[in-house]
């Protein structure tokens, strides 16, 4: 994926003070653009789970009607046999689970998405998107299609910086020899919805595309899993031959071999890097560190599973703090407030793309806070103050954008 050295700001619209697709979020891309950035991030659009996490979404292709500005708006027979047409593939499944205004809230939501987009290009800004490896227990897609999910283990991932017992999400499983005797057609056309929404997307767990966790269903923890291969790189190939060249960011973090390295690199995509990642005692000079970060990379301040920049330097101890000052240092981008030396930091990388947190922007600690892995409660709701993002704000990032050269 061949993208210009340039920058961006990662807000959820759950995160917009009104949570949805109204003024609100028109006045955040004018913010975006008033403050030099290229692209708005976001997480998945779907349906949330019962705690608004929106990577247990009900469908893994329907959009949440809880983001829509005007759910009562008109919407006429055409409009809804249009739909049925375009998005033949998943709709009768959705609707099957959502009930009978479910085309109708999508036809809504596509008009609503489609005017935010085609402003938010004509403001200089694109959109990147999330793909979670993973569709959620008893969603629309496990009931549309059994036939293409394991029985008796379901998703998670090993112990990790995250977790002492490893994160149990509980997802189906995937059966990939019965998605590849299908040609991965239900992956091409996840891949085809996608990107009819987004010019960019982040691939959730890329590396469950080469091994992934698996859990037997009654466990309590994750720490007992097993790995087992998956698919490689063939999902992908399947759709490039039909869709054309995908724009696919891959959140390779966590347990990274080799073997997901290479594959990442054969397919063209770029990986992550996360600050915070970077200065720990046992990183060793690991990718995350901005002396290692490369071109092809997209530089994160943090993701919605990190801690704000501002939560995680009050907490970082004196090593971690030492060896994120001299990397400050070196890079020449020092300032009195350490959550803006940070975004400096990011933004000085070699890296292609780099994406900062509405929240590190806004300097908020660890109130501020999106996700909290394996906690389910509590999660998901962290919102815009009205007029938190203000104009000097947009100064400040624009000025260290263009410092940057991005």
């Amino acid at each position: 994926m061949n993208l210009a050295r340039s920058s961006g700001v990662q807000l959820h619209p759950t995160s917009l003070p009104s949570g949805c697709l109204d003024d609100d979020a028109y006045r955040f891309v004018d913010w975006l653009a008033a403050a030099g950035q290229s692209w708005w991030q976001m997480l998945p659009l779907g349906p949330p789970d019962r705690h608004g996490s929106p990577y247990k979404a009900r469908s893994a292709f329907a959009a949440w009607r809880g983001l829509l500005a005007d759910p009562a708006a008109p919407v006429s027979p055409e409009d809804l046999a249009g739909f049925r047409a375009r998005q033949a593939f998943w709709i009768d499944g959705w609707e099957a689970v959502a009930g009978a205004r479910a085309v109708a809230d999508q036809v809504r939501f596509e008009r609503e998405w489609s005017a935010l987009r085609a402003y938010a290009s004509s403001s200089g800004v694109r959109l990147i998107g999330d793909v979670p490896i993973y569709v959620a227990p008893g969603s629309a897609d496990h009931r549309a299609w059994p036939e293409f999910f394991r029985a008796g283990e379901v998703a998670g991932c090993p112990p990790d910086v995250y977790s002492d017992d490893g994160q149990l999400w509980g997802n189906p499983l995937y059966d990939w020899p019965a998605l590849q005797r299908r040609g991965y057609r239900w992956w091409i056309e996840r891949f085809r919805r996608t990107f009819e929404l987004f010019d960019v997307v982040r691939v959730d767990h890329f590396r469950g595309f080469v091994a992934y966790w698996a859990v037997p269903g009654r466990a309590r923890t994750a720490a007992g899993g097993r790995w087992l291969r998956g698919p490689g790189g063939a999902v992908f190939e399947a759709a490039r031959r039909e869709l054309g060249e995908l724009s696919v960011i891959a959140e390779d973090l966590g347990d990274i071999t080799p073997a997901v390295g290479r594959l990442r690199r054969s397919l063209g995509f770029p990986g992550m890097g996360v600050l915070q990642f970077g200065f720990g005692d046992d990183d060793g000079g690991g990718p995350h560190h901005p002396c290692n970060h490369v071109e092809d990379q997209v530089v994160y301040t943090g993701t919605h599973d990190n801690d704000t920049v501002g939560g995680w330097w009050s907490t970082a101890n004196q090593d971690v703090r030492a060896r994120a000052q001299e990397a400050i240092r070196t890079a020449e981008v020092a300032d009195p407030d350490p959550h803006w030396a940070l975004i400096r930091l990011a933004l000085s990388s070699p890296a292609r793309l780099a994406m900062v947190q509405a929240q590190d922007v806004l300097g908020l600690g660890s109130e501020g806070r999106m996700n909290l892995p394996g906690i389910a409660a509590g999660a998901w709701k962290w919102k815009l103050t009205p007029g938190a993002l203000t104009p000097d704000l947009a100064r400040r990032l624009r000025e260290a954008t263009e410092e940057a050269r991005r």
